[in-house]
C-alpha cells in the first residue's frame, strides 16, 4: 500500500490493484476514511473533522497527482467520470 503523503502525522494511501470508485485512504491515530476522488466526499470511514480539512485542501491542490498515482496503481481501474 503506497504512501502518497504524510500531513501532520495524517498518512494518505493509494492501494494497489483497489476497487472502483477511485478512492484514497487517510489513516489517523485509530481512524481511518476512503474519500472518493471525483467528488472529495467520505466513501467510507471516519476521520476527526479538522483532519479531513486539511486533507481536502491537500487533495483539491493535488487532484492531477491523485490521478496519476490512482491510474499508475490501478491500471484497470482508471479514474471515471461522474
Amino acid at each position: 500500500m503506497p504512501l502518497i503523503i504524510t500531513i501532520d502525522s495524517i498518512k494518505i494511501y493509494i492501494y494497489l490493484r483497489d476497487h472502483n470508485p477511485p478512492h484514497f485512504h487517510i489513516i489517523y491515530a485509530e481512524h481511518e476514511e476512503l474519500i472518493d476522488m471525483r467528488t472529495l466526499t467520505t466513501y467510507s470511514g471516519s476521520v476527526p473533522s479538522k483532519q479531513r480539512k486539511k486533507v481536502i485542501k491537500w487533495a483539491k491542490e493535488n487532484e492531477a497527482y491523485l490521478n496519476e498515482k490512482w491510474a499508475e496503481y490501478n491500471p484497470d481501474n482508471e479514474k471515471t467520470e461522474e
